[in-house]
């Protein structure tokens, strides 16, 4: 066998905000079919929400000590600082056959392939493939995500920017370093809008990329993993906005958790999320709290005024029964009134 083939596989998850990484993730560890797997989880801000979705899968397939968090910094800015000591603390715990890689939503996936051609990565790891998750529900209707105005709206007005939507240059950079697209919240979408979503992802792409609609993430495991394409080989001739940047930003946007006690009525704290985005330009919000008399714990999410809730997991006896939700939006949200809104 070649040095090559002993390398292990990494998928690296990409996608806007709220598109459904860790939604799509989720189902990937639920149904591995025997592959001992690690994920490397990387968030937007310091607020380790989806590192604590993954780890309520319960799949043995992916214990939560192959759950690696990196919560302070983008990727694709910080790879040698963050990416290669948490691929040192999962190689070395031996047995793992392919990694998983969930980008934050707003990371650019081409300098994290780059990566990859790095000596201290290369003989170790290979790029299995990119995935790009969309909202497909978003992309039908002329938008990257679920709500988009109140961004536009403001970055037209400052005039000190650089770029006048750079929130699109992202999701085209992304999209740019596909070998596949999933084409998500295929159930909000009639066969109309499908097509719409399919031509805007097909006019950022100038190359031939296989699309696949989905609903909750739910795509066959062996659509996404064991693809072997070694995207790191080729990342060179997939253009992007950033190609002659030597680094970026992400100054637009703020996050922060807030801390939710026990509630009595799951569509009642739906609807509280839901005026956010209206009222303090949240785009998204994400996280996870107890209900009275539930012993499962309640997973909620939503983009824009788009809020979904469902039981994932038992509390255990050592945890608190105590929710976070992080919260996601434009720089500059009022956090003391977000967090009275999610209190009432």
């Amino acid at each position: 066998m070649t040095g090559s083939l002993k390398r292990i596989p990494c998928t690296i998850v990409t996608g806007f905000l709220g598109a459904g990484k860790t939604t799509l993730i989720r189902h990937v560890l639920s149904n591995a079919r025997g592959r001992r797997l690690a994920v490397i989880v990387n968030e937007f801000g310091d607020v380790g929400i989806d590192g604590e979705i993954l780890k309520g899968c319960g799949n043995e397939a992916c214990p939560e000590d192959n759950i690696v968090e990196l919560a302070n910094g983008c990727l694709c800015c910080t790879v040698a600082d963050e990416f290669v000591p948490a691929l040192d603390a999962i190689l070395a715990k031996g047995g793992v056959e392919h990694i998983v890689i969930e980008t934050s939503g707003l990371a650019l996936p081409k300098p994290l392939v780059q990566a990859f051609h790095w000596p201290a990565i290369k003989s170790r790891v290979t790029v299995d493939s990119v995935v790009v998750v969309v909202d497909g529900a978003a992309l039908a209707d002329g938008r990257v995500a679920h709500d988009l105005e109140a961004l536009k709206q403001q970055r037209s007005a400052d005039t000190a920017l650089d770029h006048d939507d750079p929130v699109e240059e992202v999701f085209e950079d992304q999209i740019a370093c596909a070998d596949i697209v999933v084409l998500n919240k295929r159930d909000l979408l009639d066969d109309a809008g499908v097509e719409r979503a399919r031509q805007a992802i097909a006019g950022a792409l100038p190359r031939s990329v296989k699309v696949v609609a989905a609903t909750d993430g739910k795509v066959d495991d062996a659509l996404l993993l064991g693809l072997g394409v070694g995207t790191e080989d080729d990342i060179e001739n997939r253009r992007t906005h950033h190609d002659n940047e030597l680094d970026h930003d992400h100054d637009d946007f703020d996050s922060f958790v807030v801390p939710v006690g026990e509630i009595a009525d799951p569509a009642q704290l739906a609807a509280r999320v839901a005026t956010l985005a209206e009222k303090f330009d949240v785009l998204r919000v994400k996280g996870f709290t107890a209900v009275a008399g539930k012993p499962l714990r309640l997973l909620l999410q939503a983009v824009g005024k788009r809020v979904t809730h469902q039981y994932d997991r038992p509390w255990t006896a050592a945890e608190a029964r105590e929710g976070r939700l992080v919260v996601i939006g434009l720089k500059g949200l009022d956090r003391a009134a977000i967090a009275r809104a999610l209190a009432n």
